[in-house]
């Protein structure tokens, strides 16, 4: 059974971080990407989601953690992960993620970040 997902933001100096706690699943991560246009991201800024809550990780989550990195980026704002649990991380390295997102131990250490380069992901 699906642990419910809490959803904690603030807004920083630098910009927003989301802070999650609980499975992201397929029946969870709707709740992410509907957060996402309400940050007010704009060109400078930084999103951060603190994962250190995170119980449980499924695809449908990896997806949503995409779509917040391009949310970013489409608005011209940084992304970074922080606090991501082993159990996702392992995930990141295996699928190749761990090239994609930037990571960091806490939400604190993820400031100042430069917004990606890279462009939005697949």
């Amino acid at each position: 059974m699906t642990q419910p997902l809490t959803l904690r933001t603030r807004t920083t100096p630098g910009g927003a971080v989301v802070e999650l706690a609980g499975d992201l699943d397929h029946h969870t991560a709707p709740e992410v990407r509907a957060a996402l246009p309400a940050l007010g991201l704009r060109a400078g800024r930084q999103l951060v989601l603190d994962l250190g809550g995170v119980t449980f990780c499924d695809s449908s989550g990896i997806t949503a953690l995409i779509a917040a990195r391009n949310h970013a980026l489409t608005a011209g704002a940084g992304f970074a992960l922080a606090a991501v649990p082993d159990q996702v991380g392992r995930i990141f390295r295996i699928v190749g993620l761990d090239q994609v997102f930037s990571c960091h131990p806490t939400a604190g250490a993820a400031w100042p970040c430069a917004p990606d380069e890279a462009g939005p992901a697949a």
